[in-house]
């Protein structure tokens, strides 16, 4: 009985990860600019402040969101094929050892995703 609670909750964790992806992407932009302390604009001349990132730090950011959007289609990629075959699988009678593997490369996917948003 407690092979199916655990199979269940993986099933249910595949399901919900791409509703929680998409909402942790949007976190991940960070909040909006502050305005300046005092209510002064800064000169008509030049646009809003932004922090300046050095050219190393900006190449890394870079390559860590090329990195997520592709861990995001795989995960994507693997969640649909894991509904598809939990739908062709009668799982009252068979747990298939393939479709828990399956689910443990999700959650190990989403985790890491979720561990590279942060920073």
């Amino acid at each position: 009985m407690e092979n199916r609670r655990s199979f269940v909750s993986a099933i249910l964790l595949a399901a919900a990860i791409p509703t929680w992806l998409f909402g942790a992407t949007r976190l991940s932009q960070g909040p909006p600019p502050t305005p300046p302390v005092g209510g002064r604009k800064p000169p008509s001349d030049q646009g809003p402040e932004t922090p300046e990132v050095p050219s190393a730090d900006k190449h890394i950011l870079d390559e860590n969101e090329k990195e997520i959007k592709k861990k995001v289609e795989r995960l994507y990629d693997l969640a649909s094929d894991l509904k598809t075959q939990v739908e062709k699988t009668d799982s009252s009678k068979v747990l298939s050892l393939n479709l828990i593997r399956k689910a443990e490369e999700i959650e190990k996917l989403a985790h890491d995703i979720k561990t590279r948003s942060k920073g």
